[in-house]
Protein backbone atom coordinates (compact mmCIF):
# COMPACT_ATOMS: atom_id res chain seq x y z
CA UNK A 1 0.00 0.00 0.00
CA UNK A 2 2.86 2.35 0.81
CA UNK A 3 4.36 1.88 -2.68
CA UNK A 4 0.94 2.48 -4.25
CA UNK A 5 0.61 5.72 -2.31
CA UNK A 6 4.01 6.96 -3.48
CA UNK A 7 3.20 6.12 -7.10
CA UNK A 8 -0.19 7.84 -6.83
CA UNK A 9 1.35 11.04 -5.47
CA UNK A 10 4.01 11.02 -8.18
CA UNK A 11 1.36 10.61 -10.89
CA UNK A 12 -0.78 13.36 -9.36
CA UNK A 13 2.18 15.74 -9.39
CA UNK A 14 3.05 14.87 -12.97
CA UNK A 15 -0.48 15.51 -14.23
CA UNK A 16 -1.33 18.40 -11.92
CA UNK A 17 -1.89 20.78 -14.81
CA UNK A 18 -4.34 18.56 -16.42
CA UNK A 19 -2.58 16.42 -17.81
CA UNK A 20 0.02 18.38 -19.78
CA UNK A 21 -2.51 20.98 -20.92
CA UNK A 22 -2.58 24.77 -20.83
CA UNK A 23 -5.72 26.63 -21.89
CA UNK A 24 -5.10 29.94 -23.64
CA UNK A 25 -7.81 32.46 -22.75
CA UNK A 26 -9.37 34.39 -25.63
CA UNK A 27 -8.89 38.17 -25.74
CA UNK A 28 -11.41 40.38 -27.52
CA UNK A 29 -8.67 42.53 -29.03
CA UNK A 30 -4.90 42.62 -29.44
CA UNK A 31 -2.81 44.47 -26.88
CA UNK A 32 0.65 45.92 -26.38
CA UNK A 33 3.20 43.91 -24.44
CA UNK A 34 3.98 45.05 -20.90
CA UNK A 35 5.63 42.04 -19.22
CA UNK A 36 3.35 42.85 -16.29
CA UNK A 37 1.14 40.14 -14.76
CA UNK A 38 -0.93 42.88 -13.11
CA UNK A 39 -1.86 44.47 -16.45
CA UNK A 40 -5.58 44.29 -17.17
CA UNK A 41 -5.13 41.84 -20.04
CA UNK A 42 -3.60 39.27 -17.66
CA UNK A 43 -6.02 39.70 -14.78
CA UNK A 44 -7.83 36.45 -14.01
CA UNK A 45 -5.80 34.41 -16.50
CA UNK A 46 -4.72 31.14 -14.85
CA UNK A 47 -1.37 29.64 -15.72
CA UNK A 48 0.53 26.38 -15.54
CA UNK A 49 3.80 25.80 -13.71
CA UNK A 50 7.22 24.59 -14.76
CA UNK A 51 9.03 23.54 -11.60
CA UNK A 52 11.07 20.43 -12.47
CA UNK A 53 14.14 19.72 -14.54
CA UNK A 54 13.94 17.78 -17.79
CA UNK A 55 14.13 14.50 -15.88
CA UNK A 56 11.21 15.45 -13.63
CA UNK A 57 13.30 16.31 -10.57
CA UNK A 58 11.80 19.17 -8.49
CA UNK A 59 13.69 22.48 -8.50
CA UNK A 60 12.67 24.42 -5.37
CA UNK A 61 12.91 28.17 -5.84
CA UNK A 62 12.49 28.14 -9.62
CA UNK A 63 8.72 27.62 -9.94
CA UNK A 64 7.92 29.35 -13.22
CA UNK A 65 4.36 30.31 -14.15
CA UNK A 66 3.27 30.48 -17.79
CA UNK A 67 0.02 32.16 -18.84
CA UNK A 68 -1.47 32.48 -22.32
CA UNK A 69 -4.02 34.51 -24.28
CA UNK A 70 -4.98 34.55 -27.94
CA UNK A 71 -6.77 36.47 -30.65
CA UNK A 72 -7.45 35.67 -34.29
CA UNK A 73 -4.03 37.05 -35.21
CA UNK A 74 -1.73 36.38 -32.25
CA UNK A 75 -0.80 33.95 -29.50
CA UNK A 76 0.45 35.61 -26.30
CA UNK A 77 2.64 34.04 -23.63
CA UNK A 78 3.67 35.49 -20.27
CA UNK A 79 6.41 33.94 -18.11
CA UNK A 80 6.76 34.77 -14.40
CA UNK A 81 10.18 33.59 -13.24
CA UNK A 82 11.83 33.77 -9.82
CA UNK A 83 15.62 33.77 -10.01
CA UNK A 84 18.65 33.71 -7.75
CA UNK A 85 21.07 35.46 -10.11
CA UNK A 86 21.04 36.37 -13.79
CA UNK A 87 23.51 35.26 -16.46
CA UNK A 88 23.26 37.88 -19.19
CA UNK A 89 24.96 38.95 -22.41
CA UNK A 90 27.13 42.02 -21.82
CA UNK A 91 26.11 43.97 -24.93
CA UNK A 92 22.50 42.96 -25.66
CA UNK A 93 20.66 43.81 -28.86
CA UNK A 94 16.89 44.09 -28.87
CA UNK A 95 16.67 45.10 -32.51
CA UNK A 96 18.48 42.15 -34.08
CA UNK A 97 18.14 38.42 -33.51
CA UNK A 98 20.60 36.87 -31.05
CA UNK A 99 21.75 33.43 -32.17
CA UNK A 100 22.63 31.00 -29.36
CA UNK A 101 20.65 33.10 -26.90
CA UNK A 102 19.88 29.83 -25.12
CA UNK A 103 23.44 29.81 -23.74
CA UNK A 104 22.33 32.53 -21.32
CA UNK A 105 19.22 33.07 -19.19
CA UNK A 106 16.16 32.62 -21.36
CA UNK A 107 12.51 31.53 -21.47
CA UNK A 108 11.44 29.29 -24.35
CA UNK A 109 8.44 27.76 -26.03
CA UNK A 110 8.56 24.84 -28.49
CA UNK A 111 5.26 24.80 -30.36
CA UNK A 112 3.50 23.40 -33.44
CA UNK A 113 -0.03 23.39 -34.81
CA UNK A 114 0.73 20.20 -36.78
CA UNK A 115 -0.40 17.36 -34.54
CA UNK A 116 0.77 14.66 -36.95
CA UNK A 117 4.32 15.68 -37.91
CA UNK A 118 5.50 16.12 -34.34
CA UNK A 119 9.18 16.50 -35.17
CA UNK A 120 8.52 19.77 -36.96
CA UNK A 121 7.95 22.74 -34.65
CA UNK A 122 8.94 26.30 -33.86
CA UNK A 123 11.21 27.43 -31.03
CA UNK A 124 10.89 30.99 -29.70
CA UNK A 125 12.84 32.63 -26.89
CA UNK A 126 13.02 35.80 -24.81
CA UNK A 127 15.76 36.89 -22.40
CA UNK A 128 15.56 39.09 -19.28
CA UNK A 129 17.03 41.92 -21.38
CA UNK A 130 14.44 41.62 -24.14
CA UNK A 131 16.68 39.78 -26.59
CA UNK A 132 15.09 37.22 -28.87
CA UNK A 133 15.70 34.35 -31.26
CA UNK A 134 13.23 32.17 -33.17
CA UNK A 135 13.98 28.90 -34.93
CA UNK A 136 12.28 26.49 -37.30
CA UNK A 137 13.03 22.95 -36.12
CA UNK A 138 12.80 19.74 -38.13
CA UNK A 139 14.25 16.77 -36.25
CA UNK A 140 14.13 14.52 -39.31
CA UNK A 141 15.57 17.01 -41.79
CA UNK A 142 17.54 19.67 -39.85
CA UNK A 143 17.40 23.19 -41.26
CA UNK A 144 20.58 25.02 -42.32
CA UNK A 145 22.32 26.71 -39.36
CA UNK A 146 19.89 25.01 -36.99
CA UNK A 147 16.89 26.91 -38.39
CA UNK A 148 17.63 30.22 -36.68
CA UNK A 149 17.45 32.17 -39.94
CA UNK A 150 13.68 31.61 -39.96
CA UNK A 151 11.74 34.69 -38.87
CA UNK A 152 8.34 34.48 -37.19
CA UNK A 153 7.82 38.23 -36.93
CA UNK A 154 7.01 37.92 -33.24
CA UNK A 155 7.48 40.59 -30.57
CA UNK A 156 8.90 40.26 -27.06
CA UNK A 157 9.01 42.30 -23.87
CA UNK A 158 11.00 41.67 -20.70
CA UNK A 159 11.18 43.24 -17.26
CA UNK A 160 13.32 42.44 -14.21
CA UNK A 161 12.16 43.12 -10.65
CA UNK A 162 15.50 43.09 -8.84
CA UNK A 163 13.94 43.63 -5.41
CA UNK A 164 11.58 40.66 -5.69
CA UNK A 165 14.09 38.66 -7.76
CA UNK A 166 11.55 37.84 -10.48
CA UNK A 167 11.90 38.42 -14.19
CA UNK A 168 9.02 38.57 -16.60
CA UNK A 169 9.06 37.66 -20.27
CA UNK A 170 6.22 38.14 -22.75
CA UNK A 171 5.77 37.02 -26.37
CA UNK A 172 3.32 38.03 -29.09
CA UNK A 173 3.47 35.35 -31.79
CA UNK A 174 1.67 35.75 -35.13
CA UNK A 175 -0.72 32.86 -35.72
CA UNK A 176 0.37 32.90 -39.36
CA UNK A 177 3.93 32.04 -38.32
CA UNK A 178 2.51 28.91 -36.67
CA UNK A 179 0.72 28.04 -39.92
CA UNK A 180 -2.69 28.86 -38.41
CA UNK A 181 -5.19 30.80 -40.52
CA UNK A 182 -8.36 29.74 -38.70
CA UNK A 183 -7.76 30.28 -35.00
CA UNK A 184 -10.87 29.34 -33.02
CA UNK A 185 -11.78 27.83 -29.64
CA UNK A 186 -10.75 24.21 -29.35
CA UNK A 187 -7.77 24.47 -31.69
CA UNK A 188 -4.85 22.53 -30.24
CA UNK A 189 -1.09 22.92 -30.46
CA UNK A 190 1.68 20.63 -29.31
CA UNK A 191 3.83 22.68 -26.92
CA UNK A 192 6.38 22.65 -24.16
CA UNK A 193 7.80 25.47 -22.07
CA UNK A 194 11.36 25.70 -20.82
CA UNK A 195 13.68 28.04 -19.02
CA UNK A 196 17.45 28.19 -18.65
CA UNK A 197 19.34 29.96 -15.87
CA UNK A 198 23.01 30.32 -15.12
CA UNK A 199 26.39 29.96 -16.86
CA UNK A 200 27.35 26.84 -18.86
CA UNK A 201 28.56 24.77 -15.92
CA UNK A 202 27.32 21.55 -14.32
CA UNK A 203 25.25 23.77 -12.01
CA UNK A 204 23.29 25.38 -14.86
CA UNK A 205 19.56 25.17 -14.13
CA UNK A 206 17.08 23.98 -16.74
CA UNK A 207 13.35 24.09 -15.92
CA UNK A 208 10.73 22.23 -17.96
CA UNK A 209 6.93 22.23 -17.95
CA UNK A 210 6.60 18.68 -19.29
CA UNK A 211 9.61 16.49 -18.41
CA UNK A 212 11.31 14.99 -21.44
CA UNK A 213 13.13 12.30 -19.42
CA UNK A 214 16.19 13.27 -21.40
CA UNK A 215 18.99 15.82 -21.08
CA UNK A 216 17.65 17.36 -24.27
CA UNK A 217 14.50 19.46 -24.48
CA UNK A 218 14.05 18.44 -28.11
CA UNK A 219 11.85 15.44 -27.38
CA UNK A 220 8.54 16.27 -29.12
CA UNK A 221 6.99 13.00 -27.95
CA UNK A 222 6.95 14.55 -24.45
CA UNK A 223 5.26 17.83 -25.40
CA UNK A 224 1.98 18.80 -23.76
CA UNK A 225 -0.97 20.59 -25.37
CA UNK A 226 -1.92 24.24 -25.65
CA UNK A 227 -5.64 24.63 -26.31
CA UNK A 228 -7.35 27.82 -27.47
CA UNK A 229 -10.12 28.48 -24.96
CA UNK A 230 -13.12 30.78 -24.89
Amino acid sequence: MKLFGVLFLAAAALFADGPGKIVSKHASSDFELSADPNAKQWKGVPGVFAENDSMGKPLPGYRTEICSRWTDKYLYLLYIQPYQSLYLIENPSTTTETNKLWEHDVAEVFISADLEHIKQYKELQVSPQGEWVDLEIDRDHPKPEGGWRWNSGYSVKARVDEKAKIWYGEMKIPMASLDVTDAKPGREFRANFYRMQGPPTPERIGIAWQPTNNRSYHVPEAFGRLVLGK
